[in-house]
């Protein structure tokens, strides 16, 4: 029944919302993800950029051309290397710019946004976002990252509703419904093992 689906939901989610809690990552590796593929600068760089990593530093080279030229070049790279995915480039890091966003007005720690990002980003990489999911998806990889890494409180979950409600313009009853259909997509993979977080976490520790 519907009912016990819920219970069998909730007792995962408290699990391994208690092993994070206790400071632990675990999980399977997954060889066919890699947590940098989506946020190297080097790739895909196109024909109007280059990137030059030294000993100590990084710097980009890019001739002068319309920003628009750019990204419609990052764009085109990228559907060649990946034409089961529905989405731009762009358009996949903007999601990843707003998640972040939320996860910090909702003050949700940066492991929490980082475990978001890979929920997001595998989801990406098995060609399951389009333009109609792609928000729902999105808050979903929220949602699930927040409820597994933070000790939330009832209330607390309902805020983070609201919020996600809010700023990407779903439906609270759809997001909620779509859970289960993450699980099964992630096949239950939710607790990380720390090298697959740990890229991400880093990054977001840079920009703060």
């Amino acid at each position: 029944t519907s009912e016990n689906i819920l219970q069998w939901k909730k007792a995962i989610l408290n699990s391994m919302s208690l092993c994070v809690y206790l400071g632990f990552f675990s999980g399977v590796e997954d060889p066919d993800y890699d947590p940098n593929m989506l946020s190297d600068p080097r790739w895909p760089c196109g024909k109007h950029k280059r990137v030059l990593i030294f000993a100590s530093y990084m710097t980009t080279v890019i001739e002068y051309v319309k920003p628009s030229d750019l990204k419609k070049d990052m764009n085109e790279t990228f559907k060649e290397k990946f034409p089961h995915i529905k989405l731009t480039l762009s358009k996949i890091r903007s999601l990843k710019r707003e998640i972040h966003s939320v996860g910090e007005e909702s003050s949700l720690q940066p492991v929490t946004i980082a475990m978001a990002f890979v929920y997001f980003e595998k989801l990406v990489l098995q060609g399951r976002l389009n333009k109609q999911n792609r928000k729902l998806v999105a808050a979903a990889c929220i949602l699930l990252a927040a409820k597994i890494s933070s000790d939330l409180k009832k209330q607390e979950v309902k805020q983070l509703i609201d919020k996600l409600e809010e700023r990407f313009r779903i439906s609270r009853r759809e997001l909620i419904a779509l859970e289960f259909t993450i699980l099964v997509a992630l096949e239950m993979a939710l607790y990380l093992p720390e090298s697959k977080v740990m890229p991400h976490y880093r990054r977001l520790v840079q920009q703060t």
